[in-house]
């Protein structure tokens, strides 16, 4: 609690005012969205250390994830992946001055609690990791960090919504150097508002209540996502991702702003691939600039992609029913 009271100077014989006290308030909607809001429009790198970290926040990154292994490096070790080492954390804390988010494992309530207090500025509940809950996303009001969440379709994103997530992505196929997941992703979401729009607009409300029930999801969320006509949370896009055409191409599809992973740090040129992708982002709508920015990498440097169709695991259908 904290107390208030009056600067002006009270006049002389004058009692003062009753002190009035007001609760502190942290992590509300306002400011966990907020913050979201504040990176459209901009590049979020995944690091694994001090190094990469420089390198993105020098490339013009809005912000960097850490994480012990690249998505890539995550899909050929195998085992479980867990949350990121708190002393690479803080190392790279310590070193960088733009916004810090780190990964939790699905369900894992505890990995967020101790991300919460090391310092951070964010949270991915991330199915790059291994899920702890196969059925059960983290409460994340219950939080003061806002969290993004990974969507495949708009029950999904709702969903998390629900759940209190305050940024959605899309999960694309992490560490495969294809882009055509996160394009199937965006796309889907972005015809199933349109969807609801049009229903919205023709005041047939049972068939949005039939719809949030196929959904899963309440009422209120599926009407306030007709009456935008967009998504009510910043939408980035992830997975794949690998040169800057690719986050051109997803923010001319609606996307807020773009997650990179493995394509930078397990390409040959990360220096000049992290910049050129920044820059790609930054003008997606002008293709003379996305040119130049494609100029800057090599295709021979380029981590090399993965048949999708025929991935032992796919990561994004990790917490799908949830």
């Amino acid at each position: 609690m904290i107390s208030l009271i009056s600067t002006e100077i009270q006049p002389r014989g004058i009692k003062l005012e009753k002190l009035e006290t007001v609760p502190v308030r942290k992590g509300t909607t306002l400011v966990k969205r907020g913050f979201a809001h504040m990176h459209k429009h901009g590049v979020v790198m995944d690091v694994t250390n001090v190094e990469q970290a420089q390198i993105a926040e020098d490339a013009g990154a809005v912000a960097v994830m850490v994480l012990d292994k690249l998505p890539f490096d995550v899909r050929k070790a195998g085992g479980v992946a867990r949350t990121a080492s708190i002393k690479v954390i803080e190392d790279i804390r310590d070193h960088i001055t733009i916004p810090i988010m780190a990964k939790c494992r699905i369900g894992h309530i505890y990995e967020a609690k101790i991300l919460e207090v090391s310092g951070i500025d964010m949270i991915d509940e991330s199915e790059v990791l291994t899920p702890a809950d196969e059925e059960r996303f983290i409460w994340k009001w219950d939080f003061t960090l806002p969290f993004v969440n990974g969507a495949r379709n708009l029950g999904e994103a709702l969903r998390r919504m629900e759940e209190g997530s305050s940024m959605i992505r899309t999960k694309g196929e992490p560490g495969t150097g294809n882009v055509a997941e996160a394009v199937k992703h965006i796309r889907l979401v972005n015809n199933e508002i349109r969807k609801i729009k049009s229903i919205h607009e023709s005041g047939d409300i049972q068939e949005l209540i039939k719809i949030s029930r196929e959904l899963k999801v309440s009422y209120a969320y599926v009407e306030e996502t007709a009456k935008l006509g967009r998504l009510p949370l910043v939408n980035f896009a992830a997975g794949g991702i690998s040169t800057p055409a690719d986050a051109a191409f997803l923010m001319n599809l609606g996307c807020d702003g773009i997650f990179v992973g493995s394509g930078i740090f397990k390409a040959d040129d990360p220096v000049e691939r992290a910049k050129a992708v920044v820059i790609a982002t930054t003008y997606h709508d002008e293709p003379k600039q996305v040119m130049e920015a494609q100029k800057m990498v090599d295709e021979k440097k380029s981590i090399l992609g993965m048949d999708t169709n025929n991935l032992d695991l796919k990561m994004q259908e990790r917490g799908s029913n949830a």
